[in-house]
């Protein structure tokens, strides 16, 4: 039978757990989210659960991919309570509903390129972001997204497919880029 680290052990882990991660998973949750304040909260919230999931978070690289894993579950989270909120202030009478709406802070992109990103399943964007924005190759976005190597390939191949599709149609030139993992 094993016991529990002691307390200072325990706190020592998860401090350089902080050290070592802190600014990739406040990257990623900035990237998903209108607002510093709001990206600030999500941080902490994943770091909440880090703290109580300790034992399960692995040593080496991989507590970075699993801490992205927990925050691509706190960000979900806030987007379904953010939808859940608009949904019940659209029956508000139109001129407060506009005054709700002017205090959310959107970032509105009219190029070609935001455009198609848009069009994409949420799913298609979080594939591309994490290759993107996160510089992941494909077993670390299999290790984040719980799933195989070999459907990360097919989904990321898809995806990008369909955003070349998307921009294509709006008349800009998509030409493919080799990222790091694809081979």
């Amino acid at each position: 039978m094993t016991t529990a680290a002691p307390m200072d052990d325990r706190k020592a882990r998860f401090e350089a757990l902080y050290r070592e991660t802190y600014e990739p998973i406040l990257g990623y949750v900035l990237r998903r989210c209108p607002s510093a304040d709001d990206a600030a909260d999500l941080v902490s919230e994943v770091f909440t659960v880090a703290w109580r999931r300790l034992d399960d978070v692995p040593t080496g690289d991989r507590a970075r991919l699993w801490l992205y894993g927990a925050a691509r579950r706190v960000v979900a989270k806030y987007w379904s309570n953010e939808a859940t909120r608009r949904r019940r202030t659209a029956s508000l009478h139109p001129q407060l509903r506009d005054e709700i709406a002017a205090t959310v802070t959107d970032f509105t992109d009219v190029s070609a390129i935001a455009q198609a990103f848009r069009q994409l399943t949420e799913n298609e964007r979080e594939l591309l972001r994490l290759v993107a924005w996160e510089g992941l190759d494909h077993a670390a976005i299999a290790t984040v997204l719980g799933c195989s190597k070999g459907a990360v390939r097919v989904r990321l191949h898809r995806a990008r497919a369909r955003l070349s599709r998307l921009l294509h149609a709006t008349g800009f030139d998509a030409t493919p880029v080799t990222v790091k993992g694809d081979r």
